[in-house]
């Protein structure tokens, strides 16, 4: 069931579409999570959602109930930011229980509630605690039980990991995640982080310049980039443009096999870093650069002809910078995209 929809949501300041006709649905218990570069559109999305931003054109319906002249207080979702924003008055059982009091909760229930969502973020008996006295990563999860207290229907996340170390955040997100799955949680998050996007949510949505560019599950975005700017965001550099035909394609780099059934013509190539393969023949490259990455060797190779090429190699036998290497492509690696970025 569809509990979050979105039908031709846009956000217009001045002359400028911030969100542009966006369709968008979340269905019950699903994770999603909303990914673009600063000035995509995405966190002004959320704040649409959660009734903090009008919208000039389209709808958002919850649970198929348009939300048009419902105020923020009555659309049960809860919004969880960046900053945590927790208030530095109250010790974490009071942060922690501010919404259950804003319902109506008795002292006895949010009491039981408080120690709840305490234990289930991983901060048993932190109640009496000061939010002073706490780590980042600490009132992070203070902040996602504060949110969670009155059992939102739709949880919201703005760069919820975004102040933590990468450390913390790669635990977090994988807490997170499990987290939500045990408790049914419908979540809509936005992140400009790829690898935090895709650790925690069921489905992908990229935006671009207020509209979605992709959406898809992190498998099939990552896998198959509906666009020149997908595959860059997504960090591919080996973009080129090509042209398809006969099961190959004609690139500065030269004739480079393409995937069975691949679209023919004019188009871009994405050749994955994985699919450049190092071997006794092929095309001629430099080592401009090599760089240690814990599983493999990240490759920075200087064709005799065409633009630098992204590859990667195990750790034994890796070449020196400097070093001569001939490399061939990987079909199962290689993307054929759209003519356009």
């Amino acid at each position: 069931m569809t509990l979050l929809r979105l039908d031709g949501v846009s956000v217009r300041f001045g002359d400028r579409a911030v969100v542009d006709a966006v369709d968008l649905e979340v269905a019950e218990h699903e994770i999603v999570c909303v990914l673009g570069p600063s000035g995509s559109g995405k966190s002004t999305l959320l704040r649409v959602v959660a009734g903090l931003q009008p919208v000039s054109g389209g709808r958002v319906l919850l649970a198929g109930a348009d939300q048009a002249a419902v105020p923020v207080h009555r659309r049960g979702v809860g919004l969880m930011f960046q900053d945590h924003q927790l208030f530095p008055h109250r010790d974490v059982g009071g942060n922690v229980a501010f919404g259950l009091r804003m319902r109506g909760a008795s002292g006895g229930s949010a009491a039981a509630r408080v120690a709840e969502l305490l234990e289930l973020v991983g901060l048993p008996g932190a109640g009496r605690r000061a939010v002073a006295s706490l780590s980042g990563g600490e009132q992070q999860r203070v902040a996602l039980a504060r949110a969670l207290a009155p059992s939102p229907r739709l949880l919201m996340l703005d760069e919820p990991l975004g102040q933590l170390d990468r450390g913390l955040r790669e635990r977090l997100v994988v807490e997170l995640r499990s987290l939500f799955s045990r408790l049914g949680t419908t979540v809509l998050a936005v992140t400009h982080d790829q690898g935090e996007a895709f650790a925690l949510a069921d489905r992908v949505v990229v935006m671009r310049d207020g509209r979605i560019a992709q959406a898809g599950t992190p498998l099939e975005v990552w896998e198959r980039p509906a666009s020149e700017f997908v595959a860059r965001f997504l960090g591919f550099e080996n973009v080129v443009p090509a042209t398809v035909s006969a099961g190959a394609a004609a690139t500065p780099w030269g004739k480079v096999p393409v995937p069975a059934g691949a679209p023919e013509g004019e188009r871009r190539l994405l050749i994955r870093p994985a699919g450049v393969r190092l071997g006794a023949d092929g095309l001629s490259c430099e080592v401009a650069s090599r760089t240690f990455r814990g599983t493999h060797v990240a490759l920075l190779l200087r064709p005799e002809e065409g633009p630098v090429l992204e590859a990667e190699c195990g750790l034994a036998g890796a070449p020196a910078v400097g070093d001569r290497v001939r490399v061939t492509f990987a079909p199962s690696e290689v993307v054929v995209l759209p003519g356009g970025p």
